[in-house]
């Protein structure tokens, strides 16, 4: 066996990569990372340089990992600025370094696809060494995987990589058949709480809709891009990282991934949030509006999904990376990895201290944030 690397998901064929990442999860499907890399939010000039690699035997392509020269670390959630900046103050050069992840998105799933009669087992050793050669030759300071699957984690970690943690927020389902099912298994101030938010939208004029497929439009995109970008503007001082390319890309190239929840003052449209699914888990990614209305972000982006899990029988709802006040709208915390392979260097042992203090800081929130969950029996 052996490995090649590809500097673009386009000169790898669709087909053959879906193939290897059997299962529905959007964000490691051909579709999406072609249309990043297509519309440019992906590439060298933007700090994401692909990288993307094949494991092949003899001939045959037996596993397949998106991997990603960094220069920066904006867009990976999983942060780790505090390890560029202890670099840089020992003069040590951090970037480049190589991450395999999906792209300004933190959402856990594959990332690694592999081909049927082949194993993790088989082919780790190969990936775990290759990775070490191409840093050592490219003078890279290490490599990391961000939001990764358990089983990927335990191989990494059982060779020595570094293992990161983080808390999310995630809704589920657990058999509700009605927004009123759920609100029955919160205590009652929670209950009158989100009552009282919902009716305060409904009270402003505001209605929705949800757009599917190829119900969504060149021209709602357009304008989705528009909240989009005029919502990032405000937040974080910038446009945001993708391209009204990007998303005209995903409409055309996975329609049947995407749910539009559309967000209109009389026949204003005043809001929008979109959401990408698998068979069993609806992801909240992108939001934005033009003006501010009380509650709308929670009702566009929290409750219109809970009522989009409970109708289509979807079992999980990510509704993104952070938001503590989720959890007190039913979003229970979980736990999502990283892993971290640093090459030898004065601060090695420092920042693998640093790792253990860190899981076990976000171990004891995670413990401490399931007390404050508001239903009335705990899950």
């Amino acid at each position: 066996m052996h490995i090649e690397h590809y500097p673009s998901i386009s000169s790898i064929p669709a087909k053959l990569w879906d193939s290897l990442f059997a299962g529905s999860y959007p964000f490691i499907q051909h579709a999406f990372l072609a249309a990043l890399e297509q519309s440019e939010a992906v590439c060298a000039r933007q700090g994401w340089q692909p990288h993307h690699l094949l494991v092949k035997h003899k001939d045959t392509v037996v596993a397949a990992m998106p991997w990603y020269l960094k220069s920066h670390s904006f867009g990976e959630y999983m942060f780790d600025w505090n390890f560029a900046e202890a670099y840089e103050r020992y003069q040590l050069k951090y970037y480049p370094k190589l991450v395999c992840a999906v792209p300004f998105t933190p959402a856990s799933g594959p990332r690694i696809g592999i081909a049927e009669g082949y194993s993790l087992t088989d082919l780790w050793p190969l990936l775990n060494n290759y990775l070490a050669d191409f840093a050592k030759a490219n003078q890279i300071s290490g490599y990391q995987c961000l939001y990764l699957e358990p089983a990927l984690a335990a191989a990494m970690t059982n060779t020595n990589w570094l293992l990161r943690s983080d808390v999310q927020f995630h809704w589920q389902r657990r058999n509700y058949e009605s927004f009123d099912d759920f609100l029955a298994a919160l205590t009652s101030r929670k209950r009158k709480m989100i009552r009282k938010e919902r009716e305060c939208v409904t009270a402003q004029g505001i209605h929705f809709q949800h757009l599917t497929g190829t119900e969504i439009t060149a021209a709602h995109w357009h304008k989705f891009y528009q909240f989009y970008c005029a919502t990032y503007l405000k937040r974080s001082g910038h446009l945001g990282y993708l391209t009204e390319e990007s998303f005209q890309l995903w409409g055309q190239s996975m329609p049947d991934d995407l749910i539009m929840v559309c967000a209109f003052q009389d026949d204003r449209w005043v809001a929008a949030s979109l959401f990408f699914k698998s068979d069993a888990t609806l992801y909240g990614r992108y939001w934005g509006a033009f003006e501010e209305f009380d509650f709308l972000h929670f009702e566009t982006c929290y409750y219109q999904g809970i009522d989009i899990c409970i109708a289509t029988g979807l079992d999980v709802f990510d509704a993104g990376a952070q938001g503590e006040h989720k959890l007190q709208r039913g979003f229970e915390p979980v736990l999502r990895q990283g892993c971290y392979q640093l090459n030898d260097s004065p601060l090695l042992a420092a920042i693998t201290a640093y790792c253990e203090q860190e899981r076990n800081h976000t171990q004891a929130y995670l413990e401490a944030a399931k007390q404050h969950l508001p239903y009335r029996h705990q899950p």
